[in-house]
Order: structure tokens, then C-alpha cells, then sequence
């Protein structure tokens, strides 16, 4: 099974990616700037941190005063998003794709989902999970691959088609095969105006200059061609 695959990927990446996830440049130098600059002040609001993997975004929420709660697929990484923590926030295992059955309606203010989505096939249900525990005009932040990127990186023949695919990682320890779901931007935007928001930003971002330093070869390319995406979504008044 495709989740199983997926779960356990994570579970032998978790030691790595936590150790290396403060300054990994995909991650620290172009995914997190580019979806934070797209938060409110956060103080003082009450935030889920959707697929929260180690809790790297949630100990940045929860310095600048923020009331985190967080869940992951992957056991292991919430063990390490609550030690990383220090027993501030809430962290709990929790599958994306189910029942948010421990969190109130309209309770969040804010939800945030980093470079999770791709793992589920299909988004609906999640979104509408997302509009449920958000408050009246709450704000739904996502970071995700790229749909373009996608289909020329995978070399897709079935551009309008969400399809699994896999590749290898070899940047978080022993290589690891993982698996996702490929789509059309359509597929990356209905789900979000079907399913009770508005768009009110999009962001195709760029590293910024740390990542030279570490990585130029990639800092070349992502500032020719996205690897990632970035929106923000408003829940609508209806």
C-alpha cells in the first residue's frame, strides 16, 4: 500500500532529516522563508501545524507566540517534534487523509501544511478538514512541489492525470524510496475553491542567499524554474 510505503520512508529518514533540517537549503533557504512570509503575526494564534514532521515550523510559530498544536503520519517524527519543542505545543499521530476528530470546529485561526499534500491522492477531504477547523475568514497556508516542475522531473506522459511516483532520496542518510501523488495545477487549486476558500496569494518562490552558499548548482536552477509552490487561502464566509 501506497501510505504504508510513504510512513515508513519517514520513519528511517526521521533521525537524519531532524539533525539536518535546521540548514538542509531546500528546506531552511527556500520552502520555509517563502511560506512564512506568507503568515500573519502569529502571536497569540491558535495554529495546526498539518503533517508537522520534526517540529521545525512549529518552534518557530511557538517562539513568536503562537499556540501550536501539531500531527504527523510518522511516529518517530513526532517523538522528535516534541523533544525538539521541549513540551511546548501539542503533537500527536495523526493521518491527514481521516477525521481531524481531536480538533474542534472552527477552533484554529491559522492551518498550516508544508510539503505534505503530495502525499495524499486525493486533497478533498483534507481541505475540507482544513475549512472545518477554521475559524471564520481563517487562513490556510500550504507549501507544495511544483506542478510543472513535477511533471517534467518525473518525465510524465499524463500531464492531466494525478499519478503515484516515486524516486529516491539520498539526502537524509541511506537512499529511501518515497512515494507521492503527482498532479495538474487544476488539482492544486479546485480543491482549495470547492471546498470553502478563496485564493489570496500565490507564490512561486526563490531561494534566497544562503542557499548559494551551500548549494549553487541548485541555487542556479530555482532561480530559472519553481521547484515548489506556495498559497495562501482564506476561508470564505459563506
Amino acid at each position: 500500500m501506497i501510505k504504508e510505503k510513504i510512513v515508513s520512508a519517514y520513519e528511517i529518514m526521521a533521525d537524519k532529516y531532524n539533525e539536518l533540517i535546521d540548514h538542509k537549503p531546500h528546506n531552511a533557504y527556500y520552502d520555509r522563508p517563502n511560506t512564512l512570509q506568507l503568515l500573519p503575526d502569529v502571536n497569540g494564534k491558535a495554529i495546526l501545524d498539518a503533517a508537522c514532521g520534526p517540529g521545525k515550523y512549529a518552534e518557530i510559530l511557538i517562539d513568536k507566540g503562537a499556540i501550536v498544536k501539531g500531527f504527523d503520519i510518522s511516529p518517530k517524527m513526532v517523538e522528535l517534534a516534541i523533544i525538539r519543542n521541549k513540551n511546548k505545543g501539542e503533537f500527536f499521530v495523526h493521518d491527514f487523509s481521516t477525521h481531524f476528530s481531536m480538533i474542534e470546529d472552527n477552533s484554529c485561526d491559522i492551518v498550516l501544511c508544508a510539503l505534505a499534500l503530495h502525499y495524499t491522492e486525493n486533497w478533498s477531504f483534507t481541505i475540507k478538514e482544513f475549512n472545518r477547523v477554521l475559524k471564520n475568514k481563517g487562513i490556510l497556508v500550504i507549501s507544495i512541489e511544483h506542478p510543472f516542475f513535477e511533471y517534467n522531473y518525473f518525465k510524465s506522459k499524463k500531464y492531466f492525470e494525478v499519478e503515484n511516483v516515486k524516486c529516491t532520496w539520498k539526502g537524509f542518510g541511506q537512499p529511501v524510496e518515497v512515494n507521492s501523488f503527482r498532479r495538474p495545477l487544476q488539482e492544486c487549486i479546485t480543491p482549495l475553491t470547492d471546498n470553502g476558500f478563496y485564493i489570496d496569494k500565490l507564490v512561486e518562490p526563490k531561494p534566497t542567499i544562503e542557499f548559494e552558499q551551500l548549494d549553487p548548482k541548485h541555487f542556479k536552477e530555482l532561480n530559472e524554474f519553481p521547484a515548489f509552490m506556495c498559497i495562501r487561502a482564506i476561508k470564505r464566509d459563506d
